[in-house]
């Protein structure tokens, strides 16, 4: 009979709108958007983290329409799309250097099936990625998901969530920050590469002996992993500041909505 009573349009109503919170950010957010993950799985997380977070939803009416009602589920699903695209420019933004880097090193066609994105993605691209994607979970990413939702709940309430013009231009910095930093990452070993290869074609012209598909692409592989052992520390280094950033801006997203 308790749970009978529990059984209000109000309450249910916020039960819905939670549960759509969840969905959004289980579907969006890095780590937990990995196509490892089945959509059953996260289905019942989102099902089970509802019925968890349910008792820390303030006491509000919750008394809306159809019509209002799918606009507040709607906007719950904005919420959690705009929160995973937040933190996957700084995921891309080591893919996009990483994709650089096997280009200049003429490892494109080198490809692998990555796991995480269900796509075929260069193999240096995929071994940065999986690195960052572990520190990201060294820094407690999947905790700060229940931390946000926990600590918003009291004064962000369900349904409330619109897009403003300081979101829309952090991601465009954030877009135009992607560019750049990946950019900033492989440029080290494109300027590299690019000094090799003038030195290959002056040996070329002073000794058309050499054969560059058997001697030059080989050299040109090692000089690049070597390179990119001694970059990875300041790519790893910028990549936290970064995702520290970009989790600062969803704390005040949630916290000072």
């Amino acid at each position: 009979m308790e749970l009978i009573a529990l059984l209000t349009q109000n309450n249910v109503a916020g039960f819905l709108l939670l549960l759509l919170r969840f969905s959004g950010l289980f579907a969006f957010f890095p780590f937990f958007e990995n196509q490892l993950v089945p959509v059953s799985v996260r289905g019942a997380l989102s099902f089970f983290c509802t019925i968890l977070f349910l008792p820390l939803l303030p006491n509000v009416n919750y008394e809306l329409s159809l019509v209002e009602f799918v606009i507040a589920g709607a906007m719950e699903i904005m919420l959690g799309f705009v929160s995973g695209l937040v933190l996957n420019f700084v995921f891309h933004a080591i893919t996009f250097g990483g994709d650089l880097m096997s280009f200049s090193m003429g490892l494109t066609m080198a490809s692998a099936y990555d796991p995480v994105s269900g796509a075929q993605k260069p193999i240096i691209a995929q071994i940065i990625a999986m690195l960052a994607l572990v520190i990201a979970l060294t820094l407690d990413l999947h905790h700060t998901l229940f931390l946000l939702v926990a600590e918003s709940l009291p004064h962000f309430l369900l349904g409330t969530f619109a897009l403003n013009s300081q979101i829309i231009e952090y991601c465009v910095s954030a877009f135009m920050g992607m560019i750049i930093i990946g950019f900033t990452m492989a440029f080290p070993i494109m300027g590299i590469l690019l000094l090799s290869d003038i030195i290959f074609g002056m040996i070329m012209k002073t000794n058309p002996q050499f054969n560059l598909l058997a001697m030059g692409f080989p050299i040109k592989i090692a000089i690049g992993f070597f390179v990119i052992t001694i970059v990875v520390p300041s790519i790893i280094y910028h990549f936290q500041s970064d995702l520290v950033q970009a989790l600062e801006f969803l704390k005040a997203m949630f916290l000072n909505h």
